[in-house]
């Protein structure tokens, strides 16, 4: 089990090396964004509290509370909203256009349960209470391939730690790849982190997406790339 992490210290702006910004939006996709993120932005003036109750920025029925980080253009977290319109869903992700995508599939869909963290999520998950989650998602992150940036890396035995305190025993920590490198830095990270248990018996169970999976833009990516994908399951113990 790795040290007890320092709440302030993780507080502070952490470095980010990921992109915030790729091609200009267009009009539509500004508008999007704006009115998306006017409705459905988590409350950043809340984060002076210590210890926030997710469940208040959703509706009194909401049975489960998840965590996507890094959601990418969002399809996966709002298939997964689709899916279940009683459960509620935070996603984190700082890349702009993410976000814009991510506010139309809300619009279109007409999606009430999910709330957008559209900055670092290290900068969110110290304020969230204990025991607050029932499921976190990372999918396909940025590999960072090269050993020299091993550090830059989204799972880091710190974000684990962090992970942790946030989710209730029980609750699921989904995380998929197709690049090989990641592959074997998600899976050895979490495997050396005792508060969570690999749920799998064979190979099929990591070969073959959860049952619920409703996919992403990047497998299908991968796919067409040849490359194949892998989804670990573990629960928090």
């Amino acid at each position: 089990m790795t040290a007890e992490y320092d709440k302030r210290k993780v507080a502070e702006q952490p470095q980010f090396y990921g992109r915030r910004r790729g091609r200009k939006l267009r009009p539509a996709q500004e508008l999007a964004l704006h009115q998306g993120m006017e409705e459905y932005a988590l409350p950043s003036a809340e984060l002076k509290a210590s210890s926030l109750d997710p469940w208040q920025w959703f509706p009194q029925n909401c049975k489960q509370m998840c965590l996507e980080i890094g959601f990418g253009g969002g399809e996966h977290l709002a298939a997964r909203a689709s899916q279940n319109p009683d459960h509620g869903y935070i996603g984190a992700e700082p890349f702009v256009n993410g976000v814009a995508s991510l506010c139309r599939h809300i619009k279109e869909q007409h999606l009430e349960n999910i709330r957008i963290w559209n900055d670092d999520v290290r900068l969110l998950l110290p304020h969230l209470a204990s025991s607050s989650l029932d499921a976190v998602y990372i999918l396909f992150p940025d590999p960072w391939p090269k050993s020299r940036h091993a550090a830059r890396r989204i799972l880091q035995p710190e974000m684990l730690e962090m992970l942790s305190d946030k989710m209730r025993v029980g609750a699921e920590l989904l995380l998929a790849s197709d690049d090989p490198t990641a592959k074997s830095w998600l899976l050895a990270t979490a495997c050396r982190d005792d508060r969570f248990t690999w749920l799998a018996n064979s190979p099929s169970d990591w070969r073959q997406p959860p049952a619920d999976w409703p996919g992403t833009r990047y497998m299908r990516k991968a796919e067409i790339a040849g490359r194949t994908s892998v989804w670990f399951r573990f629960c928090r113990r």
